[in-house]
């Protein structure tokens, strides 16, 4: 659609050198109008068919939680584990 736009252009350029007079009008329309049409009819057509494409999901295994250590268990390295004990105001 650019390069009708581009040929619209020049012959509204030439014919107004050669004093077509209103004729000049007509490519000119067509210069001025074409952008407009093209956007419009690139933005009604529907999304792009689906091209088989489908995204990664990875397939991994549950991670190990080891016996003793349910999930709902006290955090590692915690107080009840040996671990420092925390007030969360010491940075």
């Amino acid at each position: 659609m650019m390069g009708v736009r581009v040929v619209c252009f020049v012959i509204t350029v030439v014919m107004f050198l050669n004093h077509a007079g209103w004729l000049t009008i007509i490519p000119a329309a067509g210069a001025i109008a074409l952008p407009y049409f093209a956007v419009v009819v690139a933005n009604t057509r529907g999304p792009a068919r689906a091209t088989g494409f489908r995204p990664y999901r990875p397939n991994l295994p549950e991670r190990y939680v080891p016996p003793g250590a349910g999930r709902d268990g006290p955090e590692r390295g915690g107080p009840e584990r040996g671990g420092p004990e925390r007030d969360g105001d010491d940075r």
